[in-house]
Order: C-alpha cells, then structure tokens, then sequence
C-alpha cells in the first residue's frame, strides 16, 4: 500500500464518506442557520447599542461599555460553557442551539458596537452641526447625515470580525448543537476513522471560502475611492 492509499484510507474513504455524508449535510444546515441568526441579531444589537451610545446618556453609556468590554474580553467558549452549565443551577434552562446563538450573537454585537462607534466618532463634527443647523433632530441627523458615512467607513473591520464570531459555531460541539464539527467528530468516533473529520472540513472550506470572497467585494464595494 503506497503513501497515497493509506491517506486515502485514513482521510477518505469512500463507504464512511457515502454513510455519514447526510449527517454533514444536516451539519452544514444546522450551521448556515445559527450563523444567519447570529449575523442578523449581532449586528442589528451592535447598531442599536452605537446609537443610544450617540446619544451621550451616562446612565446609557455606562452599561454598554461595561458589557462591550466583558463581552469582547472573554473568550466565547467560557460564555458558552458558563450559560450553558451554570443557569441551569439558578432554574434557567436553555436548548444549546438557543446557547449559542445567543452567545455568538452578544460577542459579535460587542465588536460591531465598537466598530460602529468608530464609525460615527470617525466623522467629522463639522457634520453633525452642519446637519443640526438646517433644523434636522439629533435622530434626523444621525440616520441621514452621519450613519451612513459612518457605516461606509465601518464595512472593512465589520466584514472580518462578522467571519470570524461566525466560525465560532464550531464551538457548539462542546454543548452537543448538531452543527458541522459536532457531526464530524462523532462520526469520526463511531468510525475510528479520520474521514468524516475531512468531510467536516471541506464542508467548512465550501461555507466559509464564499463568504471570505464576498467580504473581500463588499470591502472593495464600499472602499472609499482615491481622488
């Protein structure tokens, strides 16, 4: 047997690939949907938080600080572990898909909010009174005038670190969320064999590759342009 039949044999073989292939399949689907989710309510919540923070109230800016900090701090599995092991102790019981949504979804909305209030510090004031002098409200002002040029500066570092708080759905293995790793790494136990580990990876390299690419052209989309 040459090198090359036994990495075949170690990393893919064909009878374990046509057995566990539905189980990463169904993987794939449960991890498109929590990365859905988790884009969409991290996002919108970092927005939200970089809005209220515009408005300048201690009382507000306080908190939201104070979880930015905590959230971007800590590690996601540590969150995890801690919401998915300690809150049934306190009589709050969560499935560990809504875990890891919820988790990933307050760790990518602690770096959005960050991202969008550089954003918005990163104009110019000069905008702001522009804006407020033709009579237009502090809201009026900030969704008209200066969000979206903030948004615009945000895209590139946004674009990233949306990528990477996503490919932490990987993480939902230790809490048994039927994601791509988790169906792998079973697989790969029951088999005594590395294939579907490989599969697990390809399957990750077809997700991800595509987004890296469309973030690549929305950075270049949205880039401001050089006089």
């Amino acid at each position: 047997m040459t090198g090359l039949d036994r990495f075949r044999d170690a990393f893919l073989k064909p009878e374990l690939i046509e057995r566990y292939l539905p189980d990463i399949l169904s993987g794939i689907a449960v991890t498109l949907q929590i990365a859905v989710a988790v884009v969409i309510t991290g996002l919108a919540l970092g927005l939200v938080l970089a809005i209220v923070r515009s408005y300048g109230y201690r009382l507000a800016n306080a908190p939201i600080i104070v979880f930015v900090d905590v959230f971007r701090a800590l590690p996601p599995l540590v969150v995890i572990l801690i919401v998915y092991f300690g809150l049934p102790n306190l009589g709050v019981n969560i499935p560990s898909f809504a875990v890891l949504w919820l988790v990933l979804s307050l760790v990518l909305a602690a770096f959005a909010e960050e991202i969008f209030w550089s954003g918005l510090i990163s104009v110019r004031r000069g905008q702001w009174d522009a804006a407020r002098s033709t009579g237009l409200s502090h809201w009026q002002a900030l969704t008209s005038v200066v969000l979206p040029q903030a948004i615009r500066i945000c895209v590139p570092p946004l674009t990233n670190r949306t990528i990477a708080v996503t490919k932490n759905t990987a993480l939902g293995t230790v809490i048994g969320v039927g994601e791509i790793m988790n169906q792998g790494t079973s697989a790969m136990s029951l088999s005594g064999n590395a294939t579907p580990l490989m599969m697990a990876a390809i399957a990750y390299i077809a997700i991800f590759v595509p987004v890296v690419a469309l973030g690549s052209w929305i950075e270049r989309r949205f880039a401001w342009k050089k006089a």
